[in-house]
């Protein structure tokens, strides 16, 4: 159960050859997100377990789930896109529904990031199902 977008980040990984060019566009994903205030960047919306800086806000319009993301590293803030993609505009249910290891599995993350940057996802997702289950 992908949407729309990460259909797109999916269809567009598909076509480019090689992991510079993947990872380039994450980057690019990532630098075309609009950047958290700082004023929100505080420790109930920084998210625990990353090696980078990594903030998420929840915005919730009744039972659609979206938020903001952003992080001091570029390639973590590519990766905050991805899953925005992934997330961003379900509703808050769909949200507990997506097998995001599987999701970015067919993207061929798993294999390609370190161990802390794998970490780093995994608890960027575990903040994402808690804020859409708290919504709930």
């Amino acid at each position: 159960m992908a949407s729309e977008a990460f259909e797109e980040i999916a269809e567009t990984f598909e076509f480019l050859d090689d992991w510079e060019e993947r990872y380039r566009h994450v980057i690019e994903l990532g630098k075309a997100m609009e950047p958290l205030d700082d004023a929100v960047k505080v420790p109930a919306t920084k998210v625990d377990g990353c090696a980078s800086q990594v903030w998420i806000l929840p915005r919730i319009d009744g039972e659609t789930f979206d938020f903001q993301g952003d992080s001091d590293a570029i390639i973590v803030r590519g990766l905050i896109a991805v899953l925005h993609a992934l997330y961003g505009g379900l509703q808050k249910g769909e949200v507990l529904q997506v097998d995001a290891a599987a999701e970015l599995g067919r993207l061929g993350l798993d294999e390609h990031l370190s161990s802390q940057r794998s970490n780093g996802v995994r608890a960027m997702v575990e903040r994402i199902r808690l804020l859409a289950s708290d919504a709930a």
